[in-house]
């Protein structure tokens, strides 16, 4: 009791000195809190989406069985409407991917490699090459023809430990998975050796999308574990290393996915909507459940505490639980463009994509001549959200609603503590086991509290 009593004054204290609207909020607000914390199912909804489902590529039966999930449990809570959307997805197929090792006096050593995602090439024969390090795209052309052709070039640029935010350290290394082979294969290269996307040494390849320029012929691009490249990089200061890559990893042609959507019609402004939402597709070596299972159940358990509560949105609430974003963004690309045509506008847009640890606030992002305006209404709103550690700052919100920025809304992205997230992206470590259900729901929680206050006071109309 002395610590509820705590927090609530360090609410009022708090949002009096800011001109907070009512105290009410603070009160609904721990309401939220306490109902998740004590009552919420998300925790379990990631069990079976994880357990019982598993991997959930785009175009995959798994994926399939996961929008059933999704659209059943979105239906028992009796809102006002549950859908789903049609896409079309490019289907990949990983097949068997092995790279091994010769260097003076070993030979066949094999390396802790995974395809990367839609790369092709190869076809199962063994292709052999001598390695070249490089930390750059531009390393490769500046070496030009003379140097990549017949090799393998491999990409050893690590992510930036002195990042505080891994997210950006991870934007300044991750140009050379997506870029990497297709580059190598401008310049004569037969394939591509990627160090994984992490600060964490260890033997956990990493996947993520690559891609190919049309014309370009499709060369095999490989995650390797950083334990790996480092061993590969010392190697190859002492003499030649040759490696062999069998690959059979290859598109599969088209194939229909589907975004999982359902909503509460608002009372007052049906016309206005807040948008909250993850995306259900995920790579298929692990279980995709940082990435993206959390910001599925996440948002999902939004509307179940809303209703639990018995709120009555004002606005229109829709969760999208998008298809395709790992290897595409379909799903996101055809939502924006129905959204479009049906003249909808999205006053908000809320955002999980950045696993399921402890919530430390969100980031905003908008159109320039917006982004001010709804910032510092937003702002105004934080002091309410201060005690459960939640910060607001500007930059990135996600990838599938990014679309929606021309509507003229705000787009939202919960910001986690990012320190762990990519030790789990993109492998197959990242399993139910290493999300934390507490973690998971001050997640939620943190959610449904934002999605709450944009509701009740909506956002200042920009003048256009």
């Amino acid at each position: 009791m002395r610590n509820y009593l705590f927090l609530l004054f360090l609410v009022f204290t708090s949002f009096q000195s800011h001109g907070q609207k009512s105290d009410d909020d603070a009160f609904f607000i721990k309401e939220i809190h306490d109902y998740t914390l004590a009552a919420g199912e998300c925790y379990d909804w990631l069990h079976h989406l994880t357990k019982n489902i598993g991997h959930r590529l785009s175009g995959s039966t798994t994926y399939d069985q996961s929008v059933g999930y999704a659209s059943s449990i979105l239906s028992e809570m009796t809102l006002d409407k549950v859908y789903t959307q049609e896409c079309e997805v490019d289907y990949w197929i990983r097949g068997s991917n092995k790279v091994s090792i010769s260097y003076a006096g070993a030979e066949g050593i094999p390396l802790n490699v995974v395809a990367l995602g839609r790369s092709k090439g190869g076809n199962g024969v063994p292709i052999t090459g001598d390695i070249i390090e490089v930390k750059s795209l531009d390393e490769v052309e500046n070496l030009g023809k003379a140097e990549i052709e017949g090799k393998i070039v491999f990409y050893n640029r690590p992510m930036d430990p002195t990042q505080l935010r891994t997210f950006n350290a991870y934007g300044g290394a991750v140009d050379q998975r997506v870029f990497g082979a297709n580059k190598a294969s401008q310049y004569g290269a037969v394939g591509a050796l990627v160090r994984s996307m992490t600060t964490s040494i260890d033997d956990v390849p990493h996947t993520g999308s690559s891609y190919y320029e049309e014309g370009v012929t499709p060369v095999p691009g490989l995650g390797v574990s950083t334990q790996d490249a480092e061993k590969l990089s010392e190697l190859l200061k002492t003499g030649k290393v040759e490696a062999t890559i069998i690959s059979d990893s290859d598109d599969a042609g088209k194939r229909p996915s589907y975004n999982v959507i359902g909503e509460i019609k608002g009372t007052d402004f049906p016309e206005e909507i807040i948008l909250v939402g993850g995306h259900l597709d995920s790579w298929d070596v692990g279980e995709g459940a940082h990435d993206d299972g959390t910001g599925c159940v996440q948002s999902m358990q939004v509307l179940k505490t809303l209703i639990a509560l018995d709120y009555k949105p004002k606005r229109t609430i829709r969760v999208v639980l998008f298809a395709n974003e790992e290897n595409g963004l379909a799903g996101a690309t055809e939502y924006a463009r129905v959204s479009n045509e049906k003249g909808e506008f999205h006053l908000a847009a809320l955002e999980s994509d950045s696993g399921g640890f402890t919530p430390r606030g969100f980031s905003i992002d908008g159109s320039k001549d917006v982004l001010e305006t709804y910032a510092k209404a937003v702002n105004e709103w934080m002091a309410l959200l201060e005690p459960y550690g939640l910060m607001l700052s500007t930059g990135g919100s996600g990838a599938d609603i990014r679309p929606l920025m021309n509507q003229g809304g705000l787009l939202i992205g919960l910001r986690p503590d990012s320190q762990r997230y990519f030790d789990f992206h993109h492998t197959a470590a990242d399993t139910f086991e290493a999300v934390n259900k507490r973690e998971l729901e001050l997640g939620a929680a943190a959610m449904t509290s934002l999605i709450y206050l944009i509701d009740k006071y909506g956002l200042p109309k920009v003048k256009g």
